[in-house]
């Protein structure tokens, strides 16, 4: 009884496989969406395949067959098809009513298995009319008909199967009745390739239903690094990224006529003592306070971000009192900080406005603007607050001087580099050096790249600068083994033009150093200005055999959907989010988002500001390897990097026991 009871088990538990492959109800939402997505593409494919074979049918049984046997069912079919198709090409454009997929879904596999019924019964009846030829005819109707069916039909796995089963079984049923061999031999060769076929579809269907899930899991993951991304879990206030957005939607509402408004910068005065003698619990403190106090101040007026540090953001609507609000913002903010384990802080803060639209248009031209401005009150008001107005103008239109010498530079001569070591810390030696832009003037001295990078973009110089550097990284790598890259900046002139790109690839062959050495760095705001464009150069680069890096993940003004778009090879973690990697959770929890996004992208990431052994050791436990910081070394010149990677080498030798 047992032994009976056993098998019984076994018998009904495959059944239910069987009956389980014909079933869709356990599909979840995606998978049913992306079915539906496909069967909108390939079914009308299918309703042109059976109507054209149908027509042929007809043609040759025309004549030899009842011609109610013949013209009905055809026009039927015709119909049929062409209801489809017009209404399919009516929906066209039209997005797909995921309320009503399931049912549409179930309606689908009934549809196919009452044509396929209809069909069969249709070719086994004209098969009892005509000679050899309309009966080979017949039986190649059924064939090519089924095969395009089902792969038409092979991402909804039970109208597929569902179609198969009910041709396979009809035609064996039909083609055992008649005595003669060789359609015998059809029904066999029939039931072999069904089987085959069978085999397909359940493969397919099955890696079909795993990509849709990664895709759905990938989704749900870009979701949660867009939603970490934009927010300072420590104040739960927008972060950098969030206020230029909102910066970004104000700037465009005002050019088309609504209100104008004003960006702010707040930065706290005296919050770096706080923080060092009280730790950084206390500094998280005033922090926190420092943010509800300026949401109290502002209310409904705007917005307000934390961009970084003890550095709040504002985007201000409408007619605002800048007086009066600068004047109360630097009063609460005054008040004294009341700490964690007792006793009060006392800080304050200067703030820097720029009204739209007399400081300028552009969300990037305000916030320069209001920056200046901040800088002006730290440097000449500390704790107020201070407009950008004209004399402030005329002060910036000292940089025209910069453009002016950058012009005019030899620079060959006037522009040079160094480079800072990328390691791999799992074995303990540089994988890359970073070029880093100098520029000293004969007139005005030495120049920060953070000052002439910017003025050679504006001025349309930045690809001669780049030609330039390439150059001398070039040469230089040339001098170093072949297992250390060379990592190089480019601008947004260079992704955004093809001659700019072949100019690149020109300089990577004739100076004859392998691509596979060369990695090249774009930022997140410099692809966001044309992504398409970026895509293109970028996909020319990365053919030659050139690896691509996004620079400063996180910190530009881009959506992370574009990071999937885009060619890419490594990810280097901006050091704003290493910063403060050891003391707050909310920037450890950001760091290995970004990672498992990468993972699932199969980036390699590269975590760039480490400054302290601490930071080290905390990044290579999260499962980070490479890394670039001044923990490691400082830019150095071209020679000194020759004795950096002597002594690597040197460092790298176990020294040997003599033997006695």
């Amino acid at each position: 009884m047992i032994g009976w009871a056993g098998q019984g088990g076994r018998a009904v538990r495959r059944t239910q496989t069987i009956v389980d492959l014909f079933r869709i109800e356990a599909a979840g939402p995606d998978l049913m969406r992306a079915q539906a997505r496909a069967l909108h593409n390939h079914v009308p494919l299918l309703h042109v395949i059976l109507a054209i074979n149908s027509t042929t049918m007809g043609l040759t049984h025309l004549g030899v067959a009842p011609d109610q046997l013949v013209l009905y069912p055809l026009g039927s079919i015709l119909v049929l098809c062409g209801l489809s198709l017009g209404l399919r090409l009516r929906r066209r454009g039209h997005p797909v009513d995921e309320t009503r997929t399931a049912a549409k879904l179930r309606l689908t596999v009934v549809l196919a298995g009452a044509l396929s019924v209809a069909s069969m019964v249709w070719g086994c009846a004209l098969f009892e009319h005509g000679g050899a030829d309309a009966k080979a005819h017949t039986l190649f109707y059924v064939g090519t008909t089924t095969i395009a069916c089902v792969f038409c039909l092979r991402h909804l796995r039970a109208a597929a199967l569902l179609v198969l089963a009910i041709v396979t079984c009809l035609l064996c049923l039909h083609v055992s009745r008649l005595d003669n061999q060789a359609m015998h031999a059809i029904g066999f060769t029939l039931v072999i390739v069904s089987a085959a076929l069978t085999f397909v579809i359940v493969t397919y269907d099955r890696d079909f239903t795993r990509l849709i899930g990664q895709q759905a899991e990938l989704e749900l993951l870009s979701r949660e690094n867009l939603r970490l991304a934009n927010l300072d879990t420590l104040t739960e206030l927008p972060n950098r990224r969030s206020f230029f957005a909102s910066l970004d939607r104000a700037a465009g509402e005002a050019e088309t006529g609504a209100e104008p408004f004003v960006v702010g910068l707040v930065d706290l005065d005296g919050f770096k003592p706080v923080n060092d003698a009280h730790g950084h619990g206390a500094g998280d403190a005033v922090l926190q306070e420092a943010a509800r106090r300026l949401q109290d101040v502002v209310g409904e007026a705007g917005v307000v971000a934390r961009l970084g540090g003890d550095e709040f953001g504002l985007v201000l609507r409408g007619a605002t009192a800048l007086a009066t609000m600068g004047e109360t913002i630097c009063g609460a903010l005054a008040a004294p900080f009341r700490l964690p384990h007792g006793g009060t802080a006392q800080i304050g803060a200067s703030v820097g406005f720029a009204a739209y639209p007399e400081a300028g248009h552009k969300a990037a031209q305000l916030v320069e603007r209001a920056d200046y401005a901040l800088y002006y009150a730290k440097a000449q008001s500390r704790g107020a607050a201070v407009l950008f107005t004209e004399e402030h103008e005329r002060l910036l239109r000292t940089q025209s001087v910069i453009e002016q010498a950058l012009r005019h530079a030899d620079l060959p001569r006037e522009m040079s580099l160094v480079f800072q070591p990328i390691v791999d810390v799992r074995r303990g030696c540089t994988v890359a050096f970073e070029a880093l832009a100098r520029w000293s003037s004969p007139e005005l001295g030495p120049i920060s790249p953070s000052v002439f990078v910017p003025i050679a973009e504006r001025s349309g110089l930045i690809t001669r600068v780049t030609a330039v550097l390439f150059s001398q990284a070039l040469a230089a790598a040339k001098a170093w083994p072949d297992r250390v890259a060379l990592s190089f900046n480019l601008s947004m002139a260079d992704i955004a033009s093809p001659q700019a790109a072949a100019g690149i690839v020109s300089a990577i062959r004739t100076s004859g150093l392998k691509p596979q050495r060369v990695i090249l760095e774009v930022t997140e705001t410099a692809l966001i200005q044309d992504v398409a464009q970026a895509q293109t150069v970028l996909e020319t680069l990365k053919a030659t055999g050139i690896s691509i890096a996004l620079d400063d993940f996180g910190t530009g003004y881009s959506s992370l959907s574009y990071v999937h778009r885009l060619p890419l090879d490594k990810l280097k973690i901006d050091r704003s989010f290493i910063s403060e990697i050891t003391t707050d959770p909310a920037s450890r929890d950001i760091v290995t988002s970004i990672a498992a996004l990468a993972r699932n992208l199969k980036l390699a990431c590269v975590v760039e500001g480490i400054e302290t052994a601490e930071q080290s050791r905390l990044l290579e436990g999260l499962g980070f390897e490479l890394m670039q910081g001044y923990h490691f070394h400082r830019p150095m010149g071209f020679p000194d990097t020759l004795r950096y990677l002597d002594g690597e080498a040197v460092r790298s030798v176990r020294p040997v026991q003599a033997v006695a």
